[in-house]
């Protein structure tokens, strides 16, 4: 497999507006304590979990944290230093009580600016996009029999190497998994290069997952709602973004046969969904500086 990259698409810039200075702005919530340190290798799962009153995540980028904190994935936090990548982080940070609704971004940007002197501006792009939609034949996409909301998923246990959940992949192929000897929880999902599993999950569940996937945003137009059990499996291709970490050293490798089908047609032929390549004016977040942190 190649290294780690994070997809950059260019574009013409339109709107180039600041939104955020080196100091946090007068008012916005913070936390209290906030441990930083740097993630030993190797580098086998990602994991983001937020018990009350906490924000602890394993693995994390600066491009990744710049993402959560600002609402964007991934593949739309552009610039920065070359670290902004490579550099793996594990974080946990504390507030003096619960989180209010709609805080945490507002947090998780003090801590950048505080603690990895973040600057950068946000931006309006012209750029290819993807629109979901229903295939021709209609929708195969398998509502989940309970329609209640799920509780909160607990995160996978330190020896479940290559693990993922909730948005971190188990490395090629999908194999693997952050709950073994069981069955995947409702409101989880499990996916990686090739393979996506996920119960009672909304249907941006997979629009996030897809973003990720092929490196540009993805519109929901199905229509489409409710909860869904999902399985996708795909044989990765050219057209997929390089997933913004490494390979998992203990995963087994991929499978040698490599005439199955590509994403866009076990879409279509799996779940009835269909993409259709576009334009529209995305929304991005560019890194003009940003320091290492100190760890404590």
């Amino acid at each position: 497999m190649n290294k780690a990259a994070v997809l950059i698409v260019l574009g013409i810039a339109i709107v180039a507006i600041p939104i955020f200075s080196q100091a946090p702005a007068g008012g916005r919530p913070s936390f209290d304590v906030a441990s930083i340190k740097v993630h030993p290798p190797p580098l086998t799962r990602i994991i983001v979990t937020m018990p009350p009153g906490r924000f602890v995540a394993e693995g994390f980028s600066l491009k990744m944290l710049v993402g959560r904190a600002y609402g964007v994935p991934d593949v739309r936090v552009l610039g920065g230093p070359n670290w902004a990548d490579s550099e793996r982080y594990d974080i946990e940070a504390k507030a003096e009580g619960t989180i209010a609704q709609g805080q945490l971004p507002l947090m998780l940007q003090s801590l950048l600016e505080d603690r990895f002197q973040l600057k950068a501006h946000k931006e309006t792009r012209e750029l290819p996009v993807y629109d979901l939609v229903v295939a021709r034949g209609g929708s195969k996409m398998k509502l989940s029999e309970d329609q209640t909301p799920p509780a909160p998923v607990p995160p996978p246990t330190a020896g479940d190497r290559g693990a993922g959940a909730r948005g971190a992949a188990p490395g090629p192929g999908g194999r693997g998994g952050p709950f073994p000897g069981g069955p995947l929880p409702r409101g989880a999902f499990f996916g990686g290069r090739g393979s996506l599993q996920a119960t009672a999950a909304q249907l941006s569940t997979l629009v996030n997952f897809l973003t990720n996937q092929l490196g540009r945003p993805v519109y929901d137009k199905t229509g489409l709602t409710g909860l869904f059990d999902i399985k996708l499996d795909w044989t990765p291709g050219a057209e997929q973004a390089t997933l913004p970490f490494g390979p998992n050293p203990d995963a087994p490798p991929p499978p040698a046969d490599a005439s199955g089908p590509s994403l866009f047609t076990a879409l279509q032929e799996q779940l009835g969904l269909r993409l259709e390549s576009t334009k529209g004016p995305v929304e991005v977040i560019v890194i003009d500086s940003a320091q290492k942190p100190s760890e404590n």
